[in-house]
């Protein structure tokens, strides 16, 4: 259930979730683990006792991180099986789980826990959601949750599937979907936070719902947002 995807970082597939208008996803984590063995935990799926054990293998879950307000539905599995670990939540999440006790909240700065190893940006000014986006510089892996997708043309069936096309979500490389250029509503914010991120020397980059790219990272990011350049 755990892979080792890049030096120092695994990666997990979930069960499929369910979101608005009856589309499925489905879903992957990352597990990062820092100098000194403390694990950093990035989109959380489903716990089970299988995966809990081999992520235990690597080391002490010390961070849970929740990187946009759309990818919480795991937390509180998460926070009960590693109740000393921190958790951290993209801007806005705390106000929508307020069941939960967040340690923090994820800004433009990475937090000095991290910062040595990984570092992090707000990619703001959409309507829909607010994702922080990050870097692991051991690896050179670029962390996008919602942001980019591909999911396969036999994927979504009926009009879904014709959904899922027009909105760019089944193109021939992971792309950033219409619904989320639309709602980018303050574009000179989002260019700031794309200016960062394509001064990372990127060479892989995983997606919450897309298959990995392994090589020029960099660029692969940089057509993917080549409509939101000036």
């Amino acid at each position: 259930m755990l892979e080792q995807f890049a030096p120092e970082i695994w990666i997990a597939s979930g069960p499929t979730v369910t979101a608005a208008a009856g589309f499925h996803y489905p879903t992957r984590m990352a597990v990062i683990r820092l100098t000194g063995g403390a694990l950093f935990v990035w989109s959380p799926v489903a716990l089970s006792d299988a995966l809990g054990a081999a992520v235990d293998g690597l080391g002490e879950v010390r961070y849970l991180i929740a990187p946009n307000a759309l990818h919480h539905t795991f937390l509180e599995e998460w926070r009960r099986a590693y109740p000393a670990a921190r958790l951290y939540g993209a801007p806005g999440l705390r106000r929508q789980r307020k069941d939960l006790n967040f340690d923090g909240d994820l800004g433009d700065a990475a937090s000095a826990e991290w910062a040595d190893e990984i570092d992090q940006v707000v990619f703001g000014g959409n309507l829909i959601t607010t994702e922080v986006v990050f870097f692991h510089r051991g690896s050179r892996t670029v962390l996008f949750t919602d942001l980019i997708q591909q999911f396969s043309p036999g994927w979504f069936r009926g009009w879904r599937a014709l959904v899922a096309r027009l909105d760019l979500m089944t193109s021939s490389e992971p792309a950033v979907p219409r619904k989320f250029r639309n709602a980018f509503v303050n574009r000179r914010l989002a260019r700031v936070a794309l200016r960062r991120i394509l001064a990372w020397p990127a060479e892989r980059v995983l997606m919450a719902h897309a298959p990995p790219v392994t090589s020029d990272g960099q660029a692969f990011i940089g057509r993917a947002f080549r409509w939101l350049r000036p």
